[in-house]
């Protein structure tokens, strides 16, 4: 390797051409970068005590392995956002008409020959960047003073319209522009091939723009290290359809998240997000060690995830063909329940391998929407899910399919279950549901439920049956009753209260026998409403508690179809769970350490562990006690505390890493090498009272970490 510094300019001037190669990223600088790049430059060109800016690096293989000034192109690993927002920001200067606004040494004519062009060269050799596909064509278009293509760069167009609009706005004076791009200094580094790696290089570098992204890494990953040959085939038989599949846009936005799902597909465990790059090679080397031989296992892993992504856009970006796995998919995106992606991913897969039928799928995906939904309405904690969904594939038995992901959402316990339809009706008729993350979804899911001519929802607003104003008038409050303020407040966003409208500006507060019947206007009352949702409401007389009420629990009873639980018989969930005898054979007064009024140990320790059951047990409804022969367990999902009753203590045991606990005043012990009663690595002792708060501090730490609340979710 060889650094050096040097102008960038003269870098530009003397390189013969630089060339992105195809498994680079493609130009992601957006308006924020290109504005701190014009600020930087025009701060340098303004005060002559700033010497040189400095603006980072470019690192390069030079394939000759010769000189800069040799016509060899110069293959870019770090350092083309720069490049090309330096050349875009050329190319703008090098078209303003009126050359006397530019300093000596930036005449149009010199900037494109300098800086953008080598005059004497045919072809792709005349343009000193070249940039890869669609970034490519576009940024040549500018160059050439040529239409853009049909398919053109988003980013490329719409900086070099940035700056054609910034150097329009310096009214005519552009020296400070041209003075300031003639002090940018910058690191010059050439990498020897056959001695220094650009793989490793790539990875530790991080733009002054943008980092490089967990698909920038791992498509270099791939790519870098292939001949030429198998490089490009590779890049435009699979990458590049998967680039062109997400769009420009998505691209940046969907694609690491998509990795971040296919290898917890593929792996069973969920990457952190901050290491997809690292669990991505770890899977391509055990993928490896089975492969014939290197090349055709690059190909089948490349392969294989451009299938993956192709079902990731039909489900996440809308790209799916059939019309009812379409709107169902839409359904599910609206909920924005990204962790289910990883089991949806594998069920895509097994309907494209025809595994699992159509019907089976869209049904699939409908109950994964009513367990979502569901759990959002009963406010069950969502913290849980990524790690149902990442492990619901294990479950599975594909000669049986649908039956079976029925069974194992029917088998879930505790914070992991699927609310029952009681549950569910219950809790819908109270909740919150106008602040709800998308209150158009569910509105539109029960007005077009079982309609064969589906209502455009968008078309209409929500409306509020008793207004939201809290200074309601005289016939609201009337018709309301004395106790009109509790009545506001505990039901105004409620499903009974709430409905579509076309007409919401026209109704606004109006008193609700106006709003059924519009006098001066019928056809746009209530009772001449075509939405589902209105039924009814032309036959009330007035709109008060017991009216919202009846329609609440109408409403909730017809989205209990609308969001269906999975039902099978009992003897096939028998099959799926076989009922196991659990004897309960131990109570608390089997412990003797907590027996009542004992003459030996006296009371002490009894009513702390009373005091200490209380507080655990508080902690969410889904944790449970159990007392075993010589311990007490509590579980949420699995034990994450357990108590040994002894003379004068509580010893505990805290079901998480040691590591992994915050404890100011050094109360917890490492047993993770010792044999005790009760799960886990760490023991902490309880004996008087006054230690309970900072001891449930530490009980709460165990619990929230088997809860997921610490996970990305």
């Amino acid at each position: 390797m060889k650094a050096s510094e040097t102008k960038l300019l003269n870098f530009l001037k003397n390189a013969p051409q630089f060339v992105i190669p195809i498994y680079q990223r493609t130009y992601c600088w957006t308006e924020k970068e290109c504005l701190q790049l014009w600020d930087d430059i025009l701060r340098a060109g303004a005060d002559d005590n700033i010497v040189v800016h400095f603006i980072g690096s470019v690192v390069y293989i030079d394939r000759a392995d010769a000189n800069v000034a040799m016509w060899e192109p110069l293959l870019v690993i770090d350092g083309q956002q720069r490049l090309t927002t330096v050349t875009l920001l050329l190319a703008a200067l090098s078209k303003v008409e009126d050359s006397t606004s530019l300093i000596e040494g930036f005449s149009a004519e010199m900037i494109r020959e300098y800086y953008l062009c080598n005059r004497l060269e045919q072809g792709e050799r005349y343009f000193k960047l070249i940039l890869s596909q669609t970034d490519k064509t576009s940024l040549v278009a500018i160059i050439g003073n040529q239409d853009q293509p049909s398919e053109y760069s988003l980013r490329i167009t719409q900086n070099f319209k940035l700056f054609e609009d910034l150097i329009s706005s310096q009214k005519g004076d552009l020296s400070v522009v041209c003075k300031g791009l003639a002090k940018l200094l910058m690191v010059d580094v050439k990498l020897k091939r056959g001695e220094d790696n650009p793989q490793l290089i790539f990875e530790s570098m991080n733009s002054l723009g943008k980092e490089l992204s967990e698909a920038d890494l791992i498509r270099n990953y791939i790519l870098m290290g292939l001949e030429p040959e198998l490089q490009t085939r590779l890049y435009e038989q699979y990458w590049r359809p998967m680039e062109v599949a997400f769009g420009q846009e998505a691209y940046g936005t969907h694609f690491d998240a998509f990795m971040r799902h296919y290898l917890t597909v593929k792996t069973r465990e969920i990457p952190n997000i901050n290491a997809v790059y690292d669990a991505f090679k770890e899977h391509a080397r055990v993928s490896r060690i089975n492969a014939t031989n290197d090349e055709s296992h690059v190909e089948d892993l490349t392969r294989d995830i451009r299938d993956y992504a192709r079902y990731f856009c039909t489900m996440a970006l809308g790209a799916e063909p059939d019309a009812d796995l379409k709107l169902a998919f839409q359904d599910l995106r609206e909920l924005k329940v990204d962790v289910a992606y990883p089991f949806l991913l594998e069920l895509y897969h097994d309907y494209k391998a025809g595994m699992l039928s159509k019907s089976d799928l869209l049904a699939s995906v409908r109950l994964i929407e009513a367990y979502v939904f569901r759990r959002a309405i009963c406010a069950i904690p969502t913290n849980s899910m990524n790690k149902t969904f990442a492990s619901f594939a294990k479950a599975l038995r594909k000669d049986r399919y649908f039956e079976s992901i029925q069974a194992h959402f029917l088998g879930l316990q505790t914070f992991h279950r699927f609310p029952t339809d009681e549950e569910f009706h219950r809790d819908l008729q109270t909740r919150d549901l106008y602040n709800f993350r998308s209150c158009s979804y569910w509105l539109r899911r029960l007005e077009n439920h079982g309609r064969q001519e589906r209502a455009i929802v968008n078309e209409f607003t929500i409306e509020h049956l008793m207004p939201q104003n809290k200074n309601l008038s005289p016939e609201w409050i009337d018709a309301l009753g004395g106790e009109w303020q509790r009545v506001q407040q505990t039901w105004l966003h409620t499903l009974g209260n709430l409905t579509l409208t076309a007409y919401n500006s026209e109704y606004s507060d109006r008193p609700f026998a106006d709003k059924r019947d519009m006098p001066n206007a019928p056809e746009k009352g209530l009772k001449q409403s075509p939405l589902k949702l209105n039924i009814g409401l032309g036959a009330l007389e007035s709109w008060n508690e017991a009216t919202i009420k009846a329609r609440a629990s109408k409403l909730a009873g017809i989205a209990v179809g609308v969001w269906q639980a999975p039902v099978l018989p009992q003897e096939i969930l028998d099959e799926y769970y076989p009922k196991v005898e659990i004897k309960t054979e131990y109570s608390i007064d089997d412990h003797p350490y907590l027996a009542k009024g004992s003459e030996m140990y006296g009371d002490e320790v009894r009513n702390l562990f009373e005091a200490f059951r209380k507080e655990v047990l508080t902690l969410d409804p889904c944790v449970t006690e159990t007392f075993l022969k010589l311990y007490v367990a509590y579980k949420a999902d699995t034990n994450f505390v357990d108590v040994v009753p002894q003379a004068k203590r509580l010893r505990l045991s805290l079901n998480v890493e040691f590591a992994d606990v915050d404890d100011p005043k050094g109360m917890c012990k490492d047993v993770s090498t010792l044999g005790r009663w009760g799960n886990g690595d760490v023991e902490v002792s309880l004996s008087k009272m006054e230690e309970l708060p900072y001891v449930m501090g530490l009980v709460r730490q165990a619990f929230e970490k088997q809860m997921g609340q610490d996970a990305d979710a």
